[in-house]
């Protein structure tokens, strides 16, 4: 069994890494939550009945049945997540769908800023509960100090560590829990709160009520975190793992409520419901283990991010950047970039926002947009892939509702921080675009040309000695993905360009699937011994280096007997030497000499700026090691521009002019 699926069928161990890097952020949100809920308004029954029966039945509605249900079915080959669920439906050649892929992404990167500095920062403001005179000044201090420790770690993976996570988490748990029944047991009424008029009327009734529901979704934050991660552990393990965590959310919300009532009549100030329902003696434990909870919350979600990142970058929607691999763990990757870029930001809202009450403006917004973007996909997906149109209609009316009205109260943030958050994913989103559109651009007009008709001439290359050979074996990488047909640009760089004569020509295409972590390769025999064409199949979670994958094909290929990888220069041959091997990359650009409008000569520009800062190719494939000439092909990216010349005969215009004076 893969080691990355080792953990999918129902275990005790398969549950516990579940809670270790599934349920850090949505199982760290009661620290915050009810201390947003009720704000500066003043304790009441109607307020805190109707934010616990709002909680409850997002809590049952979104995460149980939209995530742990729903979308837990809507798995590609066991991957879950945005563009898992986005390589499921692209299929039906729905060209839309690559949008909410793309918006959903860039949300879930921008709660990347922000979540890791609101949770450590809730936790550690706990420390007021201990002493009430400490200061601003040291508590930003103590955050920004953990969450340059966390991101220095990422760099040498969480292998160890990670063992850790999923006895921490329970512990959190299982902590939250009891504290929470404990203050339940002294007023079993707060159950009430499970009856949904009393959600209905803080949203109706209540002053302002509706735009609590801006608060309440912070509860559901990281349901996201359930679908993305299901290739760690499984859905079993998800849903078992779900009735654990819920039971201990549900008791610490329903125990805060239930102290809340004890205080109506008062405002909260600087108290925090979460962290004043501990026995005092324990409040120093609970600070620490609530400590543990948000950094394993953080560390999972910049995982998360690494993930989602290097996902885009396979599927061609996000410039090409360094990856490493930091353990031997299946899956786990670290892209130094995202990482130093995440730091930053996360530092800057810390600085920013100083609290996070403040920063509590600027949670939630984006992430909406992303559960959104998931529902509309699930919904597209159930009405093509499931042909359920009973299902797919009340999965639309139910969520999109319940979404629509987060959306719209989260909407009320935006002046006071949500236009951070905003303003991240739309960079993002704009980057991404422009890199898709210019995509399209380029396949647009890339040419192909019958590799049949050009046989012979490669045959009489390889054999006119007249021509120096450029390489043995010369590879290029082909946007043509089957022998037919072979990219107009190949052939213009063997013949028209400078005549590159070769032993044995290689047309390599490297094909992204839609099954996450496929890798295969067919060959295509063209020229016996002489010319072949590879078509390597990836997905968009498996390994892109491409030296070291060509390298395995040509020891398989010489092993069956299809190619002689020995030298074939005498001096090297008789030592056995391996053959020399050339890479050849052709980067398309467009031709000056097209005519294109304004807004494609926009992304034309956008792109190249992009593509300044990204990682070259030979980079990206693991080719720079390699022998290796970069060709720069000019391609038209729109009409030939129109372009007058006279041509002026001196000789005839002599002649009229002798004939003149005469």
């Amino acid at each position: 069994m893969d080691s990355s699926h080792k953990h999918h069928t129902l275990s005790a161990a398969g549950v516990l890494v579940s809670l270790g890097i599934i349920y850090g952020d949505i199982g760290t949100s009661p620290i915050y939550t009810f201390r947003f809920i009720v704000g500066s308004h003043i304790i009441t029954e109607d307020l805190i009945l109707g934010g616990l029966s709002c909680v409850f039945w997002t809590l049952t509605l979104i995460t149980s049945i939209k995530y742990v249900y729903l979308a837990l079915n809507a798995d590609n080959k066991g991957e879950g997540g945005i563009f898992a669920l986005y390589a499921l439906v692209r299929r039906y050649k729905a060209g839309w769908v690559i949008y909410p892929a793309i918006i959903g992404c860039c949300t879930l990167i921008s709660d990347g800023f922000i979540t890791p500095a609101i949770s450590v920062t809730s936790a550690i403001e706990g420390l007021r509960m201990l002493d009430p005179t400490i200061t601003n000044q040291t508590i930003i201090t103590i955050v920004i100090v953990i969450l340059v420790g966390l991101f220095l770690f990422q760099q040498f993976g969480t292998g160890v560590v990670g063992k850790t996570f999923g006895p921490v988490m329970s512990l959190w748990f299982l902590m939250i829990g009891l504290i929470g029944a404990y203050h339940l047991s002294d007023n079993f009424g707060i159950l009430k709160a499970v009856n949904p008029v009393y959600a209905i009327n803080l949203l109706t009734k209540y002053p302002g009520g509706f735009w609590i529901l801006g608060a309440v979704f912070l509860c559901t934050t990281g349901a996201e975190a359930m679908y993305s991660d299901l290739g760690h552990c499984g859905k079993s393990n998800i849903r078992v793992g779900w009735g654990f965590v819920k039971v201990s959310l549900l008791l610490s919300y329903f125990g805060q409520g239930a102290w809340l009532l004890e205080h109506q009549g008062t405002t909260l100030g600087e108290t925090i419901p979460f962290f004043a329902i501990m026995p005092e003696w324990f409040l120093i434990f609970g600070i620490i283990i609530a400590t543990m909870a948000t950094i394993i919350a953080s560390q999972a979600l910049i995982s998360g991010t690494f993930t989602l990142v290097n996902e885009a970058m396979k599927l061609k929607l996000w410039p090409a950047t360094r990856v490493q691999y930091p353990s031997q763990i299946k899956g786990q990757i670290y892209i130094p970039a995202i990482n130093w870029i995440l730091m930053l930001g996360c530092i800057g809202v810390v600085l920013k926002f100083q609290e996070s009450t403040a920063m509590e403006g600027a949670y939630g917004l984006a992430i909406t947009f992303d559960m959104l973007m998931t529902t509309s996909l699930l919904v597209f997906y159930f009405s093509t892939s499931k042909k359920s149109t009973i299902r797919s209609a009340g999965l639309a009316l139910l969520f999109f509702t319940i979404e629509g009205a987060f959306l719209v109260s989260n909407l009320s943030k935006f002046s006071h921080g949500g236009w951070f958050s905003f303003t991240i994913a739309g960079t993002f989103f704009l980057m991404m675009y422009v890199l898709l559109r210019a995509r399209k651009l380029r396949d647009r007009h890339t040419e192909f040309v019958d590799l049949k008709h050009y046989v012979g001439m490669i045959q009489d290359l390889q054999a006119d000695t007249a021509v120096t050979k450029e390489a043995t074996n010369l590879v290029y990488l082909a946007v043509a993905d089957s022998k037919r047909y072979i990219d107009s640009n190949i052939i213009y760089s063997i013949f028209k360009k400078r005549p590159k004569r070769a032993d044995v020509y290689w047309f390599v295409h490297v094909d992204t699937v839609d099954s996450p972590f496929t890798s295969k390769y067919s060959v295509d025999t063209i020229i016996p011994k002489k010319c072949f064409f590879i078509r390597i199949k990836l997905g968009f979670k498996s390994d892109h280096r491409i030296n070291l994958l060509f390298t395995k094909i040509i020891h398989e290929m010489a092993d069956s007997g299809e190619i002689d990888v020995i030298s074939p220069y005498p001096s090297l041959h008789k030592y056995s030497m391996s053959a020399d091997f050339k890479f050849v990359i052709l980067h398309s650009w467009a031709s000056a000499d097209s005519e294109i409008s304004s807004f494609d000569r926009l992304i034309i520009q956008g792109y190249r700026g992009i593509k300044s800062i990204s990682l070259d190719t030979e980079e990206m494939y693991g080719l720079e090691a390699a022998n290796l000439e970069i060709e720069k092909v000019p391609i038209q990216v729109g009409p030939m521009a129109k372009v007058k010349i006279k041509r002026e005969r001196e000789d005839v215009e002599r002649e009229k002019e002798a004939r003149y004076h005469n």
